[in-house]
């Protein structure tokens, strides 16, 4: 028997799915489901193509509650600049999880992975961040750079950001977007630890493989949210600030020890006894994170197949919403 198939691009994905609340609201259910232990959540497969200079990642979950599970193919081919192509791209496929029947295609060359990435990051913010948050920090200004400080100003509404990168021409534009997106103030620091002792809240966006934030540089008061490290020869904390912190949150333990900032810290011999806590459990009260003003909080996200299960399902709801997209019948 045939079935509807909604099929969209990434441009009309881009016009009927938002960074707003509720793709953080979403996603903060994802984390949420993620604590019960009912989630059916395989490790990533990811396989590397050397010759192309290529890999591919896949992702998947199936939450309790949600009518869909997606899965997610995440290719970067990191040569194809040369030939006039994004380096990224990838769809996600929308299933029932009553009927294992296709629902939705989303060509989305990674849009949704941005949305759902930065959400998440307002997630950790909402939850770990002090109350108050005066200045933000980008340490990073790629794509990431700029959603990750979109998606916490929702959640903690500051007045002011520094963007750090090693390209100071990349730092301004990337705090001219910021400025002009958020309309608030935004510049580009050229010292990366004055950045952090000026802010309250600090994002790490960068594929960094040696750190680029120091334990150093820690203070009271301070909320750190690390996304760059998700894969094994990526790092970009200082292993031994995972220690001093306050508190210490994965996305997921077991994807964090291999591919995140604990990897690291493990292979220094620095973190040693009980893994750390997840965000779910942060979420739904299970764990408080930050017990003080002055608690200093870091939290690692490798990106979970649990956030593109739910996003999926929030862009499917978002067309069907708008009418947009294309109905073919399979």
């Amino acid at each position: 028997m045939a079935h509807d198939i909604k099929i969209l691009t990434e441009a009309e994905l881009r016009e009927a799915v938002k960074l707003d609340l509720a793709a953080i609201d979403v996603v903060e259910r994802a984390f949420a489901a993620l604590a019960t232990g009912k989630v059916v959540m395989p490790p990533i497969l990811s396989m590397e193509i050397e010759e192309a200079n290529g890999e591919v990642d896949v992702k998947t979950a199936y939450i309790p509650g949600f009518d869909g599970f997606a899965i997610k193919v995440s290719p970067g081919f990191f040569d194809n600049p040369k030939l006039g192509l994004p380096s990224l791209n990838g769809l996600m496929v929308l299933f029932s999880a009553k009927t294992g029947l296709v629902e939705a295609l989303f060509l989305d060359n990674g849009y949704l992975t941005d949305v759902r990435t930065a959400a998440a990051g307002a997630v950790a913010a909402r939850h770990m961040a002090p109350e108050v948050v005066k200045t933000a920090g980008a340490i990073g200004t790629g794509v990431q750079a700029r959603l990750q400080i979109e998606a916490a100003h929702l959640v903690r509404p500051f007045s002011r950001v520094l963007v750090w990168g090693r390209d100071m021409a990349k730092a301004e534009a990337c705090a001219a977007d910021i400025s002009r997106k958020l309309g608030i103030e935004a510049r580009a620091e050229a010292d990366p630890a004055r950045l952090v002792a000026e802010s309250q809240l600090v994002v790490t966006t960068t594929p960094s493989r040696e750190p680029v934030f120091k334990a150093d540089w820690l203070h009271p008061g301070l909320h750190v949210t690390a996304m760059g490290s998700d894969q094994g020869e990526k790092n970009e904390i200082e292993p031994r600030a995972l220690v001093e912190a306050s508190a210490y949150i994965c996305d997921r333990v077991s994807q964090c020890e291999a591919l995140g900032e604990l990897r690291t810290a493990i292979a220094a011999g620095l973190w040693s006894g009980d893994m750390p806590a997840e965000l779910g459990a942060v979420v739904t009260g299970a764990v408080p994170a930050r017990r003080s003003a002055q608690d200093i909080t870091i939290c690692d996200l490798t990106g979970t197949g649990a956030q593109d299960t739910a996003i999926a399902t929030h862009a499917l709801g978002c067309a069907l919403a708008a009418g947009a997209g294309t109905t073919i019948r399979a």
